[in-house]
C-alpha cells in the first residue's frame, strides 16, 4: 500500500430513513440496508479514503449484532439484564454514571450452546466487494469481548458453567468467520477489543461498563489479560493474506468526554506484545490517550493504526494539524508502519450515533489531504 493508507475504524451513521424503517419493520428493509450501504461507501470514497468499510449498516451496534447469526444467544437490553445481574444497585449506578439510558443498548447474551447459523458479516463483505474498487476493512467483535460482555451466570452458566468453555465456542466461530474472510479476500480483518482499555485504566473496582453488562470480568486483570491473549491468538493463529488488526479505545458512546475511560497505553503494551496481530488500531486524538512515545514498546513488526480525529465532536480537524502529530509518530516508528484513521467509529451504536454523516466525511477528507502532504514529504 501507499505509504500513510487512510482508513476509518468501522462504523458508519446510519441514515435517520434506515432507522425510521428498521423500527416500522418495513417490508423493503433490506434494499433500505443496501441503499444505505452504497451510500456509506460512496462518502467515504468522495472523501478520499484508502480502505474503506460497508458502515456496518445491517448492525444494531458492534457487538450485539451477533445474535442474529449464532443459535443460542438473545438480545437484551441493560434494563432487561438488571433483572439478572448480581449486584443491581452498582449496575445501575454504572449505567448512571456513564450516561447511558437503560433502553437504550442492547447486548447479545448467552441463553444456550452457540452455533452460527449464517455468516457474521461474510454476507455483507461480498455486497461491498461487488460495489467498490477500494480495499476494505471488516471489523468483527474480539473474542474477549463477546466471552464477557455475553456471559451472565444466571442465563448462560447452564450451556457454559465457566466462561473458558463459552470462549472455546467463540474461538470456533470467529475463526471460522476470519478464514472465511480472508479467503473471500477481505484486505483488513479488525477485531475490536474495547475493553482490554478498562483492564488497564480503571482498576478493579471500575472494569464494567454497559459494554460488558454481565459483570463477568474476573478479580485479577491479569487473569484477564492472559485469557484475552489466548482467545486472540486462537482467533488468528495461521490466519494469512489480510492485514489482522485489534481495535482498542476507551469508549465511544457519549460525547461528555469526563464519562470516558482515561489513561496512555503503556500498561497494555507487555499484553498487546504477545499477541500475533499486524495492525493495532489506537486512539490519541484525545488527551486522555497519554503520550504516543509509547508507541516504541510495540512490536517492531507491528503497524499502527493512527487514531488522529475525534469522531465524537462538531469540530473538523485541520490537515496541517494532523499532519503534525502523525509527523511526531513516523520520527518514532518509522513511516511505513502507520496507518490513519479516527479514534473509533462514527455510529457504533445505530440509535446513539456520536456524530452524523456529513461531520464525518469532513473529518475524513481532513485525515485524506493530510495524507497526500505527509506522502510527499516522506517520499
Amino acid at each position: 500500500m501507499t505509504l500513510f493508507p487512510v482508513t476509518v475504524v468501522g462504523s458508519w451513521p446510519r441514515p435517520p430513513w434506515l432507522l425510521d424503517a428498521r423500527k416500522r419493520g418495513a417490508k423493503d428493509l433490506r434494499d433500505r440496508v443496501e441503499e444505505a450501504t452504497l451510500l456509506a461507501l460512496k462518502q467515504q470514497e468522495d472523501a478520499g479514503i484508502d480502505i474503506v468499510s460497508d458502515g456496518e449498516q445491517r448492525r444494531d451496534n458492534f457487538c450485539s449484532f451477533i445474535a442474529d447469526s449464532i443459535e443460542g444467544m438473545k438480545l437484551l437490553s441493560m434494563a432487561d439484564l438488571l433483572e439478572h445481574v448480581e449486584d443491581k444497585a452498582a449496575f445501575e449506578g454504572i449505567l448512571s454514571a456513564l450516561d447511558v439510558p437503560a433502553f437504550a443498548i442492547r447486548n447479545a447474551t448467552v441463553v444456550g450452546k452457540l452455533r452460527a447459523a449464517r455468516p457474521l458479516a461474510l454476507d455483507d463483505y461480498r455486497f461491498a466487494r461487488a460495489h467498490t474498487r477500494k480495499p476494505i476493512k471488516v471489523a468483527l467483535p474480539g473474542p474477549y469481548l463477546i466471552t464477557r460482555s455475553s456471559w451472565v451466570s444466571k442465563l448462560s452458566g447452564a450451556a457454559y458453567p465457566t466462561r473458558e468453555e463459552l470462549g472455546d465456542d467463540v474461538v470456533r466461530i470467529l475463526r471460522a468467520e476470519v478464514l472465511a474472510l480472508a479467503e473471500a479476500g477481505a484486505d483488513v480483518i479488525q477485531l475490536d477489543e474495547p475493553v482490554l482499555s478498562e483492564l488497564a485504566f480503571a482498576g478493579k473496582s471500575a472494569t464494567h461498563t454497559f459494554m460488558c453488562g454481565a459483570l463477568a470480568a474476573q478479580a485479577s486483570p491479569e487473569r484477564e489479560f492472559e485469557l484475552a491473549v489466548r482467545l486472540v491468538n486462537r482467533v488468528f493463529e495461521g490466519v494469512r493474506g489480510p492485514v489482522r488488526a485489534l481495535h482498542i479505545c476507551r469508549g465511544n458512546w457519549s460525547r461528555d468526554e469526563g464519562v470516558l475511560l482515561s489513561g496512555g497505553y503503556a500498561p497494555l503494551l507487555p499484553h498487546l506484545g504477545r499477541m500475533d496481530v499486524d495492525q493495532f488500531v489506537l486512539e490519541y486524538a484525545t488527551d486522555r490517550a497519554g503520550p504516543v512515545e509509547a508507541l516504541k514498546e510495540l512490536p517492531a513488526r507491528a503497524q499502527v493504526g493512527f487514531g488522529v480525529v475525534n469522531p465524537r465532536t462538531a469540530e473538523v480537524e485541520a490537515p496541517e494539524a494532523i499532519a503534525a502529530r502523525v509527523r511526531e509518530v513516523a520520527r518514532l516508528l518509522g513511516p511505513g508502519r502507520i496507518f490513519l484513521n479516527p479514534d473509533c467509529g462514527f455510529g457504533t451504536f445505530a440509535d446513539r450515533p456520536v456524530n452524523n454523516a456529513r461531520t464525518a466525511a469532513a473529518k475524513l477528507a481532513s485525515l485524506a489531504r493530510a495524507a497526500a502532504a505527509l506522502r510527499a514529504e516522506f517520499a
